[in-house]
């Protein structure tokens, strides 16, 4: 994983952006998804009345369900036969949806190949999922077809998609020109959502004014919803925020706190800057540990701290501190 650094000031804003996300099979969209469609109330009409379910408008219902997961599709399927009528488009786009991954990935016994996987994203989208509008939508993008992927996250977006509206901010922030203010509207929907990479994205915006003004307590506030919420990147700014003051109270534990978050969860710049604190602390071993860390990851200012170190170690201690970087495993995250 590369991270860039905290710029000089000739480099702009120190804080980096993201890149476009399709969402797909994350645990942490699985657990969104899962939080806002764990049920399905209908209002009584009267305390005596009994709601009919099978009266609810087929394209109600759909627009309704059109973020479900599979898991969430079989659950309402089971209300009555007229919902399980309504909503078979949605479980076969579940399907397709299934195999335009495997086509994309070359998973389940299949080639990679993109072309079967936009196709398949594409039925699915044309049978009403959401997600499979955004996973069509990110590969026009890479593809270069921008205007077909915003079409496609907006129509997602419009349906109540937190990952789709994250994507449709980003995509406008890097339309020519940008538009800022319709990113900003969409960012703030899937943040208040639960989303964290639209609450990082949305604290980036707020950090360097773009397409609002600039709020650096507010800024802040996103970054440390988004990190509370497993973002590494967001932990790493926050560290920075406590660190510098910005947004936040000058913490000194606080952003060694935040800093050493990140790294333990695989944040290159992180490893190098906690294995530096680590340093200044006389932890030999430990800054060792984290130093050999980043520098696996990339971090070429990262070998030299190390090596200094390292003369001052016995071989014991060096011999130790290499196995303890061998096994190391990164802490989970929401990317």
């Amino acid at each position: 994983m590369k991270q860039r650094t905290w710029p000089v000031k000739s480099e702009g804003s120190r804080f980096t952006a993201l890149r476009l996300y399709s969402g797909s099979g994350k645990k942490e969209e699985t657990r969104l998804r899962s939080k806002r469609y764990s049920s399905i109330t209908i209002p009584f009409r009267s305390s005596r009345e009994e709601t009919d379910f099978s009266k609810l408008p087929d394209d109600i219902l759909q627009k309704i369900a059109a973020t479900f997961t599979l898991p969430d599709l079989q659950t309402a399927s089971l209300v009555c036969r007229s919902w399980r009528d309504s909503l078979r488009p949605l479980r076969e786009a579940m399907l397709l949806l299934k195999w335009g991954k495997r086509f994309k990935h070359g998973h389940g016994g299949v080639r990679p190949n993109i072309q079967k996987a936009l196709d398949s994203f594409l039925k699915g989208a044309g049978r009403g999922s959401t997600l499979a509008m955004v996973d069509a939508g990110l590969i026009y993008w890479e593809m270069g077809k921008k205007e077909e992927s915003i079409a496609l996250y907006r129509k997602a977006a419009e349906l109540g998609d937190p990952t789709a509206q994250c994507n449709l901010g980003i995509s406008y922030l890097h339309s020519e020109p940008p538009k800022r203010e319709e990113a900003a509207k969409w960012l703030y929907l899937s943040s208040n959502a639960g989303y964290v990479r639209a609450q990082y994205q949305l604290a980036l915006c707020l950090h360097r004014g773009r397409g609002m003004d600039r709020n650096l307590p507010e800024a802040a506030r996103w970054y440390l919803k988004a990190a509370e919420g497993g973002y590494v990147r967001a932990m790493y700014n926050v560290s920075l925020c406590y660190s510098y003051g910005e947004g936040l109270v000058h913490s000194h534990r606080q952003a060694r706190r935040w800093m050493k978050r990140a790294a333990d969860r695989g944040h290159s710049k992180a490893q190098f800057e906690h294995g530096l604190g680590l340093f200044s602390e006389g932890e030999m071993m430990k800054a060792v540990v984290y130093l050999e860390l980043a520098t696996r990851a990339g971090e070429t200012a990262a070998a030299h701290v190390k090596n200094v170190i390292l003369q001052q170690l016995s071989v014991t201690s060096r011999d130790r501190a290499m196995l303890l970087a061998d096994n190391w495993r990164a802490l989970p995250t929401s990317h």
